[in-house]
């Protein structure tokens, strides 16, 4: 997490993506929160450097069990990472990724999806280019119908941060998505709100009260309604492997969260 100085002339002064904008706070509300599933996510990496990790889960209600594969192997030297990906709705995926090779900041993805059950094929170009106050991406999702473009700029000064994000649908020929977001952010608070599509109104705050201790407050308001939906959530780390999640205000939830970590090379 990049911690925010007085200046953008230090080094580690890059805005996270518009995706990550608000993040520290939906965490605190969304993971823990495992309810009815119960999941195994195992990380190793070979001699040669290929990493493997595999996640499964299944859902005590429904019984569906589901699990993934990824192999990746990262190719230092020319700045390549290769990935391979497989899950059991037997979808393959292949993604190239070169990063700082062509211009310092800048990483081009090629992504490509194959269902060998239903024939679909999909393809992605995916950029980003992160530098000291900005944060820029574009990705190019390729259908038959047309291409959709989606773009996105964050640009921070001083812990202050501002970022727009769009889709245009080129079979459509319009924009299908239009947001805002403004937020200020320093080591231990955030404070993020954001406009989506000019409908969706919403703003968080989070922060690190203690070493121990994460509190987070969520407010949304969708234009049209009078339903204004707000919630408080709090994590506590007992200890490096455990913690424990609670949210409330119109609903309760409290999760107890344990983590085994085991290093296989």
């Amino acid at each position: 997490m990049a911690t925010y100085g007085q200046t953008c002339a230090r080094p580690m002064c890059i805005p996270p993506s518009y995706a990550d904008l608000g993040k520290a706070a939906r965490d605190i509300f969304n993971k823990g929160f495992g309810f009815g599933l119960v999941k195994l996510d195992v990380k190793t990496k070979s001699c040669s450097g290929v990493e493997f990790s595999t996640s499964g889960s299944s859902n005590t209600d429904t019984g569906k069990v589901t699990g993934t594969l990824e192999t990746k192997y990262k190719w230092c030297e020319y700045g390549l990472t290769f990935t391979e990906k497989w899950n059991t709705d037997n979808t393959l995926g292949t993604e190239i990724a070169i990063e700082d090779q062509i211009c310092q900041g800048l990483k081009l993805t090629f992504d490509t999806t194959f269902s060998p059950n239903t024939g679909k094929k999909s393809g992605k170009i995916k950029s980003s280019y992160k530098r000291e106050c900005i944060n820029l991406g574009c990705d190019v999702d390729f259908d038959f119908a047309g291409p959709a473009i989606h773009g996105s700029a964050v640009f921070g000064y001083e812990g202050w941060l501002a970022g727009y994000q769009m889709t245009f649908d080129s079979a459509k020929s319009k924009l299908t998505r239009n947001n805002f977001a403004v937020g200020y952010r320093t080591g231990d608070f955030q404070l993020h709100t954001n406009v989506n599509d000019g409908t969706e109104f919403g703003g968080s705050i989070y922060q690190k009260v203690c070493e121990d201790l994460d509190t987070s407050v969520n407010l949304a308001w969708t234009s049209g309604t009078n339903c204004t939906r707000f919630g408080i959530a709090a994590k506590y780390q007992l200890d490096p492997t455990a913690s424990i999640s609670m949210s409330g205000l119109g609903f309760a939830r409290v999760a107890l969260a344990r983590v085994a970590h085991r290093s296989m090379v």
